[in-house]
């Protein structure tokens, strides 16, 4: 660690020792949910498994709830139940990412750990910071334990990009193929229309421009956090547009996560499906995923978004937003879905079974619980009430989720599905995660309700159902 880390280091334990305890007073704090200790955290970085743990990084800003100088917190488990809070791992004490060390991405190739991100520099003078006073500079640190880190090298410079690029350029995903590496990078050209620029490499050190992966009409003005993930038979690239306009119940947002099929080799020819979202609710950002010794794809999402247009009450106690529960990704019938991982059903404490019946209450005694409805027959309408004033409904095959003061500035979201099997329902203090149709669509949202409201409530259902609700338990993080 040099001295400009070493300083930085001491600052934020000092700061994180004198507002730890407000934090953690805070009734809207999260149990099974990545939390910054304190003030801000944002992007899921470098999702691995390595040496038998897994390996979350994130964007951390200690000192400011509201978001402001970047570096990398990191903390791992062995069961995603466990957790231990580890030292920060990357600090902007360079020349290449003095204004924050931003998104990027972990290879674990050779037996270490590789770490490639984005070093943000912000000149002073007069610029747009679009087209010019802002370097975007791609780096890599490496690690044989995933502790302790070499020193960084810079990789790729704005001149490094192709000439047509605005100098908004980051997030690198780097994967391996044969004896090749690829890295994909987010990008704004300089007509503001948003693509991915594709690297390789033989060295994962030495990096070639090959090809531009964009669509044919104009997909908003930026793409974040890019992400290509290969299925058995099924390639999709997942990203974070901004720029998207809202056209009826899509895009509502201020910016938009998603994916696209892939057909063809984007080396050279491919074509892209259309951009579905992979989230309808309200906060679900920069999504990262990896695949782990078990095969499974798991995503972790950022669990807020950039410039909203509402507060957070959680900022009056020094901190906001959080991560999403990982989930596994699946493509079925040529539709991903999302399932939480299967490790969360440790967290399981008491179980009530039910019948569904209309303007049955049931008493969940926690905010912390597990809802799943399940329907035997075709259901043509449904509505389930929780919390202060939130309201889930499905008719004439739109299923919305509604908020009212507890959304803080969130109304509604809706989505169109054709039939609807199951309600699969996580609260946590301040935050709802719901999953259709076994993660076919899934809605994830900030809520502050000011009371202990523990009533779930199904008070209009046509069809025949059953439900279970469990309570529970805390992650545990030391």
């Amino acid at each position: 660690m040099n001295p400009l880390a070493t300083h930085l280091s001491s600052l934020i334990k000092e700061f994180e020792e004198d507002n730890i305890c407000k934090v953690n007073k805070d009734p809207l704090r999260l149990n099974y949910h990545i939390m910054a200790p304190v003030g801000w955290i944002n992007d899921p970085n470098g999702l691995c498994e390595f040496k038998g743990k897994y390996h979350v990084f994130y964007q951390y800003s200690p000192s400011e709830p509201q978001g402001g100088l970047k570096y990398w917190a990191h903390c791992t488990t062995a069961d995603f139940i466990n957790w231990t809070q580890e030292e920060i791992a990357l600090y902007p004490d360079s020349i290449y990412d003095c204004h924050g060390v931003y998104s990027g991405s972990a290879l674990i190739d050779e037996d270490r750990m590789y770490l490639y991100y984005t070093g943000n520099v912000k000149h002073d003078g007069d610029y747009d910071y679009i087209n010019s006073g802002r370097e975007q500079n791609t780096l890599v640190i490496s690690s044989e334990d995933g502790y302790n880190f070499s020193s960084k090298q810079i990789i790729l410079r704005n001149s490094d990009y192709p000439e047509n690029m605005s100098n908004h350029v980051r997030d690198p995903k780097v994967w391996r193929e044969g004896d090749s590496y690829y890295m994909v990078l987010g990008a704004r050209d300089k007509n503001s229309e948003g693509e991915v620029l594709l690297y390789n490499s033989k060295n994962k050190i030495n990096w070639q421009y090959l090809n531009s992966i964009k669509t044919k009409e104009k997909l908003g003005y930026m793409w974040e956090c890019p992400d290509i993930i290969k299925f058995e038979d099924k390639t999709i690239i997942m990203l974070s547009p901004q720029g998207l306009e809202a056209e009826g119940i899509l895009y509502n947002n201020v910016y938009q996560t998603g994916y696209m099929f892939i057909e063809g080799d984007i080396k050279s020819e491919y074509s892209l499906s259309e951009f579905v979202e992979i989230d309808r609710g309200f906060d679900f950002y920069a999504p990262q995923s990896f695949k782990d010794s078990k095969g499974r794809r798991i995503m972790i999402g950022w669990m807020g978004l950039p410039d909203i247009p509402y507060k957070n009450p959680t900022t009056e106690n020094g901190w906001q937003h959080a991560l999403t529960m990982p989930r596994e990704l699946k493509v079925i019938n040529g539709k991903v879905h999302q399932v939480p991982l299967v490790e969360f059903e440790k967290l399981r404490s008491s179980v009530y079974q039910f019948d569904v019946n209309n303007d049955e209450a049931i008493q969940c005694n926690t905010r912390s619980f597990e809802a799943i409805i399940e329907f035997s027959e075709k259901i043509e309408h449904l509505k389930i009430s929780l919390r202060k004033d939130v309201h889930l409904s499905y008719s004439e095959g739109t299923f919305t989720m509604s908020l009212g003061e507890s959304g803080f500035g969130r109304d509604s979201r809706s989505v169109n599905i054709d039939s609807l099997q199951s309600v699969r329902i996580f609260s946590d203090e301040s935050c709802l995660e719901v999953f259709l149709n076994n993660g076919e669509e899934v809605f994830t949202t900030r809520v502050y309700d000011d009371k202990e409201d523990t009533i779930l409530t199904v008070n209009q259902c046509n069809a025949k159902a059953t439900g279970k609700v469990y309570s529970l338990n805390k992650f545990s993080i030391k």
